[in-house]
């Protein structure tokens, strides 16, 4: 188990998830691995879930945890799902970059997959347990791409704003239940989810790699540089606190000011 100090670096926020358990998917990299060390500070034991077994196994016997290796596409496997959990962080994502006359079906479907079916089918799996319990946070990973959208970027920007009302309508089923949904909604954060674009982003708009940082991922946003991982686990660790108790139904965007424009 990792020590009280959260991963942030911010002051030690205490162990306000003593006790409770928490899933994250996507879990083993990333942001859902700041994610995971940020509420296993808090007190939580994580389930780290992730279809990359062996990372998901050594960020889970890091920080206490549990690992899950599940394949988040076979969506029909998760219908008979229940899910003992206090805390779910929706995180896991891929991303494709292509017109759309371009857009290749099967790929589109299988974003849908794991950005929107899956986490509805992880909300009512895990709903039963926190209804029982009078108390639940369901975090949901967006983007900015859930509140604007960009070219090239069909089948991400539609299964963020799918998931955006997915997170709104669990809000209002889930608020009289002591359960609270929120979005975070970051803008490009240092993943090897962005590094992995950066090829993809250069073809498309017919530019250098080297060119794709400043002239694509950064042009919009007002402060110029990549969210870090660990800001976005503070926030979704202070999301699940005390004094968030009365935060649901909310879109949290950490863009630099992308969205402001």
């Amino acid at each position: 188990m990792k020590s009280d100090t959260a991963v942030s670096g911010a002051v030690d926020p205490g162990r306000t998830l003593q006790g409770r358990r928490a899933l994250v998917t996507g879990g083993a990299s990333g942001i859902g691995a700041a994610v995971a060390r940020e509420l296993a500070a808090r007190g939580a034991r994580v389930v780290v879930a992730d279809v990359a077994g062996d990372a998901a196994r050594a960020l889970a016997e890091e920080i206490g945890g549990e690992a899950w290796v599940v394949d988040l596409t076979a969506t029909e496997e998760l219908d008979d799902l229940s899910l003992e959990v206090d805390v779910l962080v929706n995180n896991a994502g891929i991303q494709r970059v292509s017109p759309i006359e371009e857009f290749d079906p099967d790929d589109f479907r299988r974003i849908h997959s794991i950005m929107l079916v899956a986490p509805f089918l992880l909300v009512r799996a895990a709903l039963p347990h926190m209804y029982a319990n009078g108390w639940g946070r369901i975090i949901n990973i967006s983007s900015v791409h859930g509140l604007v959208a960009s070219p090239f970027k069909s089948a991400y920007v539609s299964a963020k704003h799918g998931l955006e009302g997915l997170s709104k309508v669990t809000a209002l089923e889930g608020g009289p239940h002591g359960v609270t949904s929120v979005c975070v909604n970051p803008g490009y954060v240092r993943t090897p989810l962005v590094e992995k674009q950066i090829a993809d982003q250069a073809a498309v708009h017919g530019i250098e790699e080297s060119e794709v940082v400043e002239r694509v991922l950064l042009q919009d946003a007002a402060v110029k540089r990549l969210v870090e991982p660990a800001e976005v686990g503070s926030l979704v660790g202070w999301l699940t606190g005390p004094d968030a108790s009365m935060v649901s139904g909310a879109s949290w965007a950490m863009d630099g000011g992308w969205s402001a424009r």
